[in-house]
């Protein structure tokens, strides 16, 4: 649950990165200048081109699907809690006798 908002603050914010960047690009080609403003007025955003427009597309579906895995393990997890103690326990045992013979 806590890493269902964590996982989607992350991805919102590099939506947002991604945003800054275009609309900063954006206004430095519009001016013709090499320092660019930091932000941009709403009215003046540029069309996205194709590439920033499929960039975007795939962030989305990557944070639907995120979301979706995180909940339906969540509701495996609470379904059944003692296999998924056991589960977990044999996985890190079995990272900590991989991880041991380094």
């Amino acid at each position: 649950m806590a890493t269902d908002a964590i996982v989607s603050r992350e991805l919102k914010s590099l939506q947002e990165e991604l945003s800054a960047s275009q609309r900063d690009r954006a206004a430095a080609s519009a001016h013709g200048s090499a320092q660019a403003p930091m932000t941009a007025p709403l009215g003046e955003l540029p069309k996205e081109t194709p590439g920033e427009k499929e960039l975007r597309d795939q962030l989305r579906d990557l944070m639907n699907e995120v979301t979706d895995f995180f909940a339906e393990a969540e509701k495996n997890i609470s379904a059944h809690p003692a296999q998924s103690v056991v589960g977990a326990l044999l996985v890190g045992i079995l990272i900590g006798r991989l991880l041991g013979r380094r």
